[in-house]
């Protein structure tokens, strides 16, 4: 759990009627009283005012721990640890009227987020709900502000001169947004109003998710939507909202269509995002889904598509020499994908190529294969293997080892040379220079050429 939701909730249980320490001067009700709880904590701006009475804090404050505490301040025990969540949630459940009782919205946010990331999504429902309605009327002034505007760009709120300070509540952020609209500045009522909205839509994402644990997939939409009104780009929403509609409206064509666009909207927003990635794969999904008329009929092609090429596979490998490498089923891809990539793992391929190049220097060209085709299906862009299991088939005589040969020069013809170092310190001179021969012939602008010369003349 966060700092800041520490901090908010004790903020909400310092309002309880509870004993100040012995000495401590009387703190009036609604007064700020800590300058240091930052922004959505709901309990006072960067420079709120102290208590008539408190002693005077030090420049920077909150202190750095060993700093002599100011005079008149009472003792504080330095070895009391902040509470853990699982004490802040049982002092909360335990606290009368809790749910009741009328909260600021950063309270109720931070409330709200604090039992979502303990699993309680039926509390967090209930405190991110009144952080929700706590932000409606600032909701709304944005959407009728935005509306008369029409296409024209919303301004940053420095661009607004919003004057919005860290620390500072919605409440005041609002008021400053209203205060815009009622002296006719549309404009930057609307960029005063959607900056203000920022935690407001994180609330509502974070609602979203709680409802869709729940099971409520319908409510979960909605609130991902009303992110997504507010703030068409939201990154978090966009990936959300259109996850769920491609998982619960798999036959609804227009739905599907409406998922693929958030997705590229994602990608053509946030194109280095970690979520970018999965959105391109999941909007040609969709893309295959909705050619096929839906997800049961793509599954059902898909399912037949599987049956057509693994029985071909069947077949092609009947026809083929007994010692001819078999091809690679969708079963056997789908079994390499889902291997554990393990250092054990690596390090018996890594063993695999050895033997390979160690087949490779006496002529052991089929054995050398068998091992390099255990190596590529794990490690594609592996230069070194590839360089291998192309000799190997060009000693062989395959057919396919032309095509081999030539992916590999194209990948990392260095590899394909350096294979050639291995041979002749392994022995086979005969072989490194045939290998370095071809290669100068293969890849006449080969960068290396010059190097590469001087070993075939040796």
């Amino acid at each position: 759990m966060s700092l800041s939701l520490v901090l908010a909730t004790a903020a909400l249980l310092a309002a309880e009627p509870t004993p100040l320490p012995p000495g401590h001067p009387t703190i009036p009700p609604g007064t700020q009283a800590s300058p240091a709880m930052g922004t959505g904590m709901g309990s006072g701006a960067a420079n709120g005012a102290l208590p008539p009475g408190h002693p005077t804090m030090p420049a920077g404050s909150p202190v750095a721990p060993g700093t002599p505490l100011p005079s008149g301040h009472p003792t504080v025990d330095a070895n009391k640890l902040p509470p853990s969540a699982e004490e802040l949630m049982k002092q909360l459940d335990s606290s009368e009227g809790l749910r009741e009782r009328e909260k600021t919205f950063e309270i109720a946010s931070s409330l709200g987020k604090l039992y979502y990331t303990n699993g309680r999504n039926a509390e967090a429902l209930t405190y991110l709900g009144q952080a929700q309605a706590k932000a409606e009327g600032l909701r709304s002034l944005f959407l009728a502000s935005r509306k008369k505007l029409g296409k024209a760009p919303i301004a940053t709120p420095e661009a607004a001169s919003c004057g919005f300070t860290q620390g500072q509540t919605l409440d005041a952020q609002e008021a400053v947004a209203q205060a815009r609209a009622k002296s006719g500045d549309t404009a930057g009522a609307a960029a005063c109003a959607r900056a203000a909205l920022v935690p407001a839509l994180d609330v509502d994402v974070v609602r979203g998710n709680a409802l869709y644990l729940g099971g409520d997939s319908a409510n979960a939409l909605k609130a991902y939507a009303r992110v997504l009104e507010v703030e068409p780009r939201h990154e978090e929403a966009l990936y959300a909202h259109a996850s769920l509609l491609f998982e619960t409206k798999g036959e609804d064509l227009q739905a599907l269509k409406a998922a693929r666009e958030g997705f590229d909207a994602l990608v053509a927003a946030y194109p280095q995002s970690q979520r970018a990635p999965m959105a391109r794969e999941l909007s040609v999904r969709i893309e295959e889904t909705v050619k096929a008329g839906g997800r049961q009929k793509w599954l059902a092609s898909r399912a037949a598509d599987r049956k057509v090429r693994l029985s071909q596979s069947t077949a092609q490998a009947a026809a083929m020499p007994p010692d001819a490498p078999r091809p690679l089923t969708p079963e056997m891809v789908d079994a390499v994908k889902n291997t554990e990539r393990t250092p054990e793992l690596e390090a018996g391929l890594t063993k695999l190529v050895e033997e390979g190049e160690e087949h490779l220097a006496h002529g052991r060209y089929q054995e050398a294969l068998a091992n390099y085709t255990r190596v590529v299906p794990f490690q594609p862009e592996n230069g070194r293997a590839k360089a291998g299991m192309a000799w190997a088939l060009v000693g062989l005589g395959r057919p396919m080892g032309a095509r081999v040969w030539s992916v590999a020069l194209q990948s990392d013809a260095g590899a394909v040379e350096k294979l050639g170092d291995t041979l002749l310190a392994k022995g086979d001179a005969k072989g490194a220079k045939a290998l370095w021969e071809k290669l100068a012939q293969d890849v006449p602008n080969y960068p290396n050429k010059a190097a590469l010369q001087a070993k075939l003349s040796q």
